[in-house]
């Protein structure tokens, strides 16, 4: 393997792996047939970029650009965009065109249709009004679609007014429909009297009341109170420790699964999931209906622990649903698996989102607590892509609020992150080329982990064309400290990379010749005002499908903004 090295980019050529020659200097990318939006820069005397691939210990690119080189990029002044996304889940307070419209400015990137409320129009509604949304907004604005499965919950049953517990109270649950009185409730799951055994807690609402099973007869389980309060009409039911024997998808849920195939949705987030087995089986379900969305599983249920690495191994992401997860498990484990979810996505370079409570308060009060917003920076330094607001913005009294606090704790904290001078780890060392390890997609690593490097050197944004979306998502995993534009002629690629950290999609039709696509994009870029003239790009031309490119080739240049 040899590389070839230019001011303003390099170009790596991959050669027989049988023979490992000293770098022989590749031939320079031709001059653009026409006058374009960007043009490389020009090597002159004092300005020199070397670069040497194969030749180093570690597999690290060595490019060295001396100060009168780098004065002019490194200057650039890089303009501050919240990378971690925000996920709004769409109620009663937000369901209206106006509203979307002003979730959409204010910050929201994913619309989430929480499917345990409302019904299939409501959806329908607000899915419609997304769709108009982006239809009207083609400059890297982009709001995703995300359905949220009911799952297999266990509730109560109603009541014609709330209940009032108190401590040391007996209680009772029992499976019989429609039971109703002062001492017993019924709750909706025919094997709760199996599930449920003598000595086990049982947690309200996520634990704002729990009840301590004392016995069980044939029908009821006897309770009593341990911590009192309200119980009202079909409140969430968890037995501590454990998760329920039903189904991750229930009956209503496939339902609801076929809705969002019909409407197109981008992602799925699966309540409840317990192992892979579920996600295999969705997705064998959405490969038959030809349908193309993403599987999100919710770790929220004991059982989902010890399959963790599996289950996200079979997904495409995760959810840390920390309520749920908070009332099966031990409350005081819940920042620990918070954690251990995010590096697993991370390490598997998957989306994960941090979801549950992040500001709760603000449900009833326009600003949040202290514990709020660091709970807020743990998650994006900890690394999520996407934090989630759940009541704030389904039915709170400040949903605009919210997601304002939410993203600008997250932008400020992101400006604590970023060291230009830092470079991200390298995938593959230089023994692999010995070892003739170097498969495509372990060739568009190393260029992604490079890319990332030169623009983080140069403080410059990154423009990658991508038609699957695998190129992007690999540049948003090693968290470059500026932009990252990916231009896509599909769809459905840009709807989903609005859920990827520091990712702002573009849709744009590629032409057959490559300058006039990166001319266009520039434009576009020009437009939006992302760019402006005199600014430098970091370019991209790497990864499993090629795009203007042999198949062999990846690409790195700087390129300067020119109008």
């Amino acid at each position: 393997m040899a590389a070839a090295a230019e001011i303003g980019g390099f170009t790596a050529a991959a050669l027989s792996p049988a023979a490992h020659p000293a770098p022989a200097a590749a031939a320079a990318p031709p001059q653009p047939r026409r006058a374009v939006a960007a043009q490389s820069l020009r090597t002159t005397a004092t300005e020199t970029l070397t670069a040497d691939l194969a030749g180093t210990t570690n597999g690290a690119v060595h490019a060295q650009m001396n100060s009168e080189a780098t004065s002019e990029i490194t200057s650039q002044a890089v303009i501050s965009r919240r990378k971690t996304k925000i996920v709004c889940t769409i109620g009663p307070s937000t369901n209206t065109r106006e509203m979307i419209w002003k979730l959409a400015e204010t910050g929201m990137n994913v619309a989430r249709l929480n499917m345990s409320h409302g019904d299939h129009q409501s959806h329908q509604k607000v899915i419609d009004l997304v769709k108009e949304y982006n239809a009207q907004n083609t400059d890297g604005n982009v709001i995703a679609i995300m359905l949220d499965t009911k799952g297999p919950e266990v509730r109560s049953g109603d009541v014609p007014e709330p209940i009032m517990l108190k401590e040391g109270q007996e209680f009772n649950f029992t499976i019989k429909r429609g039971v109703s009185t002062e001492d017993t409730v019924s709750v909706n799951y025919d094997d709760f009297i199996n599930d449920v055994e003598v000595g086990d807690i049982l947690l309200v609402d996520g634990g704002m009341m729990s009840l301590a099973v004392k016995s069980k007869a044939a029908d009821t389980v006897k309770c009593e109170v341990v911590d009192g309060g309200e119980l009202k009409s079909r409140r969430h039911l968890n037995v501590r420790g454990k998760s329920a024997t039903l189904p991750s998808i229930t009956e209503k849920d496939w339902e609801d699964i076929k809705f969002g195939v019909e409407n197109g949705v981008d992602f799925y987030a699966v309540s409840f999931v317990k192992d892979a087995k579920v996600i295999h089986e969705l997705k064998d379900y959405l490969k038959g209906a030809n349908a193309d969305i993403h599987v999100i599983p919710k770790i929220e249920s004991a059982d989902s622990i010890p399959n963790l690495q599996s289950i996200i191994a079979a997904s495409d992401g995760a959810m840390v649903a920390r309520g749920d997860l908070g009332a099966e498990l031990p409350i005081e484990d819940v920042p620990l698996l918070q954690a251990e979810i995010v590096q697993t996505c991370r390490s598997m370079e998957k989306p994960v989102i941090v979801a549950t409570n992040m500001l709760e308060s603000m449900i009833d009060h326009p600003t949040p607590t202290r514990a709020e917003v660091s709970d807020i920076a743990i998650a994006v330094r900890e690394g999520a892509d996407a934090i989630m607001l759940s009541g704030e913005t389904a039915h709170g009294k400040y949903p605009l609020k919210a997601v304002k606090v939410m993203h600008t704790v997250a932008l400020r904290t992101e400006s604590s992150l970023y060291n230009p001078t830092t470079s991200p780890s390298l995938v593959a060392s230089a023994q692999g080329l010995q070892n003739e390890e170097f498969s495509p997609s372990q060739l568009s690593k190393m260029f992604g982990s490079h890319a990332t490097m030169m623009a983080n050197t140069l403080r410059t944004p990154i423009i990658v064309f991508t038609q699957t979306g695998s190129m992007a998502v690999l540049l948003s995993h090693y968290r470059p400290s500026s932009t990252l534009f990916a231009f896509t002629n599909e769809e459905r690629v840009k709807q989903r990379l609005a859920l990827y950290q520091g990712v702002i999609p573009i849709h744009m039709q590629f032409s057959d010749d490559s300058e006039e696509t990166f001319s266009r994009a520039i434009s576009s870029l020009l437009k939006a005002q992302y760019v402006k003239k005199g600014d430098y790009v970091t370019l991209v031309q790497s990864g499993v499908t090629s795009i203007w490119r042999e198949e062999s080739t990846h690409h790195i240049q700087v390129r300067k903004v020119q109008v």
